[in-house]
């Protein structure tokens, strides 16, 4: 057997040890042959042509049997068993990040700009690599956000605004103030960009994440406003008070996954009651906290809307108003997915909330 070496920090924090025994495999290998073999823990490691290896990929994907349907947890554990399991199909990588598969996309830019520079061969996921590109795509056309009138470029592992209707709402609320405000887990900047765009005058706006942070300095930068908004790393919120305060905390209670999973799932909703139980400390005695929540977890039994009541209540908070509307789905949804009536039933709503 060969052993994978995986390239840069991502593959690395997905896969532990970071190297790992594999077979090779072409395309005289069939789906079922590539899925009993991955499902006894052997990666393969592909030396055919490039479109094959996305043709088996989706062939093997087909082939593993769906969870009972309207079972959550069920559905959570199912698509993670099916990520590691499709994980199991590498694709060669050499140096310079250049494939060295017939008919193979040029990934050189895309993968540098996610794993650095690469000085020896290794392979990665093949899962993993379509999910670089795609990035890199969506990084290079961007997302039109309407409400600012100009596109927004989210980097690989950054959460895309694809769902609008939580920039619409703080789009549309009454401001109270236009003097300072704190936009806390500001991802790709986009809602540090619609209150500057709104006319705000300072805005500091904060993440955890690396990428993040490098994202939002970029499309801050990109929109001329990075004389406006200061982007740092910090755990919610940075030093001080405002009369404004911001957030969109990842939506449902849950172990992230995936490097995008840390946008959906809050563990504990530690961001959530985070937010909630500091933000009094940071607000102006007559300013507002705004929190943009959906209530998806509420239709998935993850938490009820009392609970989310007595978190606001025990952090000496008071709900002054809320907005709501009805996402747009950017696609069809899978009715095998017991995510489906949820999402059918699913409001975001702007919480205005003030020290109690």
């Amino acid at each position: 057997m060969a052993h994978l070496v995986l390239p840069g920090e991502p593959a690395r924090r997905l896969f532990s040890p970071p190297s790992r025994p594999a077979r090779t495999a072409g395309e005289d290998v069939s789906a079922d042959t590539a899925l009993r073999t991955m499902s006894d823990g052997i990666a393969l490691l592909w030396n055919g042509g490039y479109p094959a290896a996305r043709s088996l990929l989706t062939a093997i994907d087909r082939r593993i049997p769906p969870p009972p349907p309207d079972d959550y947890p069920r559905y959570r554990t199912d698509r993670a068993r099916r990520a590691r399991l499709l994980s199991l199909l590498f694709v060669p990588l050499d140096p310079g990040h250049v494939i060295p598969l017939r008919r193979a996309p040029d990934a050189r830019a895309a993968c540098a700009a996610v794993y650095g520079p690469l000085h020896e061969p290794a392979a990665v996921p093949l899962r993993e690599l379509l999910g670089v590109l795609g990035a890199a795509e969506w990084r290079r056309r961007g997302v039109e956000v309407p409400a600012l009138g100009a596109r927004i470029h989210p980097h690989y592992g950054v959460f895309a605004p694809v769902r609008q209707e939580y920039v619409d709402l703080i789009a549309e609320a009454p401001l109270p103030t236009t003097e300072l405000a704190f936009d806390i887990g500001t991802g790709t900047g986009v809602l540090a960009a619609v209150l500057a765009h709104r006319g705000v005058d300072r805005i500091v706006a904060t993440d955890t994440s690396p990428r993040a942070v490098t994202c939002a300095r970029e499309n801050l930068a990109r929109l001329g406003l990075a004389g406006r908004v200061q982007v740092v790393t910090s755990d919610l919120f940075p030093r001080g008070r405002a009369p404004l305060v911001v957030t969109n905390p990842p939506w449902l209670p849950g172990r992230p996954r995936g490097p995008l999973d840390h946008a959906v799932y809050d563990p504990g909703s530690r961001m959530l009651r985070g937010f909630l139980d500091r933000a009094r400390r940071h607000l102006t005695p007559d300013g507002e906290a705004w929190l943009v929540l959906s209530d998806l977890a509420e239709h998935l039994g993850l938490r009820t809307r009392g609970e989310l009541l007595g978190w606001i209540a025990a952090a000496g908070l008071r709900v002054v108003g809320r907005t709501e509307a009805v996402p747009r789905h950017p696609r069809a949804v899978d009715p095998g997915d017991p995510l489906h009536r949820a999402r059918a039933a699913e409001v975001t709503s702007l919480w205005r909330l003030s020290r109690g």
